[in-house]
């Protein structure tokens, strides 16, 4: 069997990945051995993989028990019968995947492309380890592995930081796809970003306005751990600082969408990008000055490297996500207020360490409210997605670690909001359209890719 995505080896040095600690490797046996125990039916392969939602479920059991378990409520019948597996991660919530990415081949060898690459050894080197083929991360294959390979109905999507011409993707790039797939699926399927680099300077700045209209994006996307190549101190710039931060904002409430997006956490290992900026210190002050704009806090924060050691950031039992919650409550914040949390990474980086995901939703259930905490998966990093909306769906919080930390339970109705519902209320969704989405015929994938592969080759 190979090693499930939630077991894959993570790093905390530059692109070389960590060994599975002895827990993971525990975990990985059994979910080896449910895997040829199940192998004896009809059509499997013993190599089960990640895919088939009983090597998952024999996956999160394993992992399950090596944490103490109570972490996922998933029955023994559902790591080796595929009937009992698709009850036990089934759901008929509305997914709307906020972050989601694409790769042009063209781009391959650009600036930001390698340290892209890096990033994506050091967190899934199962995957990417023996290198990168771009054809998985083009825009066909991220068509396809969006709404064929997952249960998600709207995907919206972002870049990495770095100006247009040294980018792997570019603004432009982003509203044409959203076009194609308009034509072929219907209008709203697809919702765009488009990145500003405020620190570029203030043609950054007086270009949102064409941006705005030209593009139309669902939100601004920034990267304040971002610096221009050569320059920078490496600090960064923040949300509440006067150079840079101020004036984006005034920007955003003068032209709209009045929604920012800001990459707060997984600070590295990436060329150009500053800790400090990472730090979602900012976000409790600029949400209080600017009242009138909606924040929504990528990654919430979360330092993947906090994941692999097991010991928080600073003491942080949620990696790093307990600094945007003190950030909210400094400045008076409250739950249902304008901020959201992402989880896109975050949720694919703690699953292997089911206490840490405890503490990074049970931090944002209390911190933001079940009401504005945000489904992502950063698609297509880590192939098609269902594997981590099933997951999402079978976690819940302990009651110990609820009664120890206060935290409120992740309840069905939670799990809901947060896999679609709160984005759909965010980004004006139509959400009985997104369930028709749902369920309708892929038909439309193969000319859509057709076109995606030629436009943005």
């Amino acid at each position: 069997m190979s090693v499930s995505p939630v077991l894959a080896p993570l790093s905390t040095d530059e692109y070389a990945p960590r060994p599975l600690a002895p827990r993971d490797l525990r975990a990985l046996a059994r979910a080896r051995d449910s895997a040829r125990r199940s192998a004896s039916r009809p059509g499997l392969d013993e190599l089960a993989d990640a895919a088939d939602r009983t090597g998952l479920a024999a996956t999160l059991r394993a992992v399950d028990d090596e944490a103490g378990g109570g972490f996922f409520d998933l029955a023994a019948s559902a790591a080796s019968d595929p009937a009992a597996a698709d009850a036990a991660f089934a759901g008929d919530e509305i997914v709307v995947d906020v972050q989601t990415h694409l790769v042009r081949p063209s781009r391959a060898q650009s600036a930001a492309a390698g340290a892209l690459w890096g990033f994506l050894r050091s967190v899934d080197p199962d995957r990417w380890g023996s290198g990168v083929d771009v054809r998985l991360l083009a825009a066909p294959a991220w068509a396809t592995a969006v709404f064929a390979g997952s249960e998600t109905a709207v995907a919206l999507i972002t870049s990495p930081p770095g100006p247009g011409p040294a980018n792997v993707v570019t603004n432009q790039d982003l509203a044409a796809t959203r076009d194609v797939v308009d034509r072929y699926a219907g209008t709203g399927r697809v919702l765009t970003h488009t990145i500003v680099h405020p620190n570029l300077g203030p043609a950054e700045l007086d270009a949102m306005v064409d941006w705005s209209e030209r593009l139309r994006p669902a939100g601004w996307k920034v990267y304040t751990l971002w610096e221009p190549p050569g320059a920078g101190d490496g600090r960064g710039w923040f949300l509440d600082d006067e150079p840079c931060g101020t004036p984006f904002l005034e920007r955003v409430r003068e032209v709209g969408p009045r929604i920012v997006c800001a990459h707060k956490g997984l600070s590295g290992p990436i060329a150009n990008l500053a800790p400090a900026g990472a730090s979602p210190r900012d976000i409790g002050p600029a949400a209080a000055a600017f009242p009138d704009i909606t924040f929504v806090v990528y990654h919430s924060g979360f330092e993947f490297r906090a994941d692999v050691d097991g010991d928080g950031v600073g003491g942080d039992p949620a990696g790093g996500v307990g600094r945007l919650a003190e950030s909210l409550r400094l400045a008076d914040i409250a739950p249902g207020a304008n901020v959201y949390a992402e989880l896109g990474s975050t949720w694919f980086l703690v699953l292997r360490r089911p206490e840490v995901a405890a503490h990074v939703l049970g931090t944002l259930l209390r911190s933001v409210g079940e009401d504005r905490i945000l489904w992502g998966t950063d698609s297509v990093w880590y192939g098609p997605p269902q594997f981590l909306i099933d997951a999402f769906r079978a976690f819940r919080i302990p009651e110990r670690i609820q009664e120890e930390f206060g935290y409120p339970p992740l309840t069905a109705d939670a799990k809901r909001k947060i896999l679609g519902e709160n984005a759909a209320v965010l980004y004006g969704i139509d959400a009985e359209r997104a369930r028709s989405w749902r369920d309708a015929s892929r038909e439309w994938l193969p000319s859509a890719a057709d076109e995606l592969a030629a436009r943005l080759a």
